[in-house]
């Protein structure tokens, strides 16, 4: 199964911020989407960075409550691991396994396409198991 059934299923869009808004603005619409990452961006189509959940407990581990008003781009992960729509759910989990990530941006020729959590990759797992588990029940019932 590819990344691209993933974004089918939960859907592709991206909740992007413009690199000059301050950590306080993304704090909000983090927490407004009920999302950990915001992907950094000026047109809405290129990937510059990734703004997650770390990235805040970093800033404010360094600087302080000052930190809220600097700007996105002085914390962000700048040039964030990617994964192309094609790639295998396997191939997601294992990148963000070995390099304890929990978003990966997903791109296709250079534009930015959505973005998929570990959340999002276990619950395909599950969904997949549920339905494994099921099918086997009936093969059994039926058998």
């Amino acid at each position: 199964m590819s990344i691209q059934a993933i974004l089918n299923n939960k859907g592709a869009e991206v909740i992007a911020i413009e690199s000059e808004k301050t950590v306080e603005q993304a704090l909000q619409m983090m927490n407004e989407k009920a999302i950990g990452a915001l992907v950094v961006t000026g047109d809405g189509e290129i990937c510059h960075g990734i703004f997650t959940e770390r990235d805040v407990m970093r800033a404010l581990a360094q600087h302080g409550a000052a930190a809220l008003q600097e700007s996105v781009c002085e914390h962000m992960t700048e040039r964030p691991q990617s994964i192309a729509l094609s790639s295998g759910i396997d191939e997601a989990m294992s990148i963000m396994t070995q390099k304890r990530f929990r978003h990966l941006p997903v791109m296709t020729d250079n534009h930015l396409c959505g973005i998929v959590s570990i959340g999002d990759l276990v619950n395909y797992r599950i969904q997949q198991t549920e339905r494994e588990a099921a099918a086997l029940k009936d093969y059994i019932a039926t058998g």
